[in-house]
Parts: C-alpha cells; structure tokens; sequence
C-alpha cells in the first residue's frame, strides 16, 4: 500500500508543479496588459477626439486646414507632378500605357518647360513597343531614355524624373 500512497503524491505534486506556475504566470499577463492598456487609453481618446474635430463641419467661410504630411509637390522643394500621360503604344496598338511622373527642377519650378517635357514624354510613348518596356530591365531603359529626353529639353534645369505610377494595359 505504501506504493500506492507515494504514486497519487507523485501525481498530485506534479500537477501542482504544472498549476502554480501556470496560475502565476495568468496574473502577470493580466496585470500588464491592464498596464499597457491604462498607458494607451488617453491616446486613443485623444485620437478619436481628433477625428471627430476634423470630420465636423468647418464654420462659416473658414477653410479646413489640411493637417499631415504635405504634399509631394510643391513650389518650395522644387517639384512638379505632371498631369497623367495615357496613350496607346506603338506596337502592338490595342496595349495602353498610363504614366505618372512628377519633375524635381534645380531652382524655381518653370511651367512652360514642365508643359513642353510633358508633351515630350506623351510623344516617345507612343513610339514604344510593348517589348521595350517588359519587365525590370525594360522599366530600367525606359526610365534612363526619359531622364535623358527630359535632360535634353529641359536643358538641365531639371535634375530628375520621379514615377509615381506607370500602368500598361
């Protein structure tokens, strides 16, 4: 019977081994994260309160400040996001090619120049083959011949061309 006796002690003291650290470790999960969740709660109001204040209807002729990053371009870093270019390719003719670019000039942005690269660009697109511009190694050349195109007209006042989207369907 002493056998018997030392076998449910073995099981019970092993199993207390396993519940006590487990109940232990319960509070202490609980407890911090009472903790982080007491830090975050003003920030979270705070942002909600922001949201509201921002969703609200402005009053009478005041114009809603835009908050947040600012824009990409602008005349005082110098860059100039050109309307959207969309033409068909050369070859094959039913692919249409969408592009986005935006101009960095060196100095003060020029309008005319801007108009006149845009129209540049409009016009070598439509010389473009499909095969041309496929893949990474396609997207590279067509990238190196627009910055060159740009260089040429631009006659150095712009110092790079940006893609913000190119789509070819």
């Amino acid at each position: 019977m002493e056998e018997g006796q030392e076998g449910e002690g073995k099981k019970k003291s092993g199993l207390m081994a396993l519940l006590i650290p487990l109940v232990v470790l319960t509070v202490v999960g609980g407890g911090g994260g009472w903790a982080i969740g007491t830090m975050l709660s003003p920030k979270v109001k705070q942002a909600k309160e922001a949201v509201a204040a921002a969703e609200a209807p402005a009053g009478h002729g005041e114009a809603k400040k835009e908050e947040g990053l600012p824009h990409v371009s602008t005349e005082a870093n110098g860059v100039v996001a050109l309307e959207p270019i969309t033409t068909n390719l050369a070859y094959p003719s039913e692919n249409w090619i969408r592009v986005e670019v935006a101009l960095m000039f060196n100095g003060p942005p020029d309008v005319k120049i801007a108009e006149d690269v845009h129209q540049d660009i409009l016009a070598y697109l439509r010389t473009v083959s499909l095969q041309q511009v496929e893949g990474p190694r396609g997207f590279q050349y067509l990238k190196d011949d627009l910055q060159e195109r740009v260089d040429l007209r631009s006659e150095g006042r712009v110092s790079k061309v940006m893609f913000r989207t190119l789509v070819i369907e």
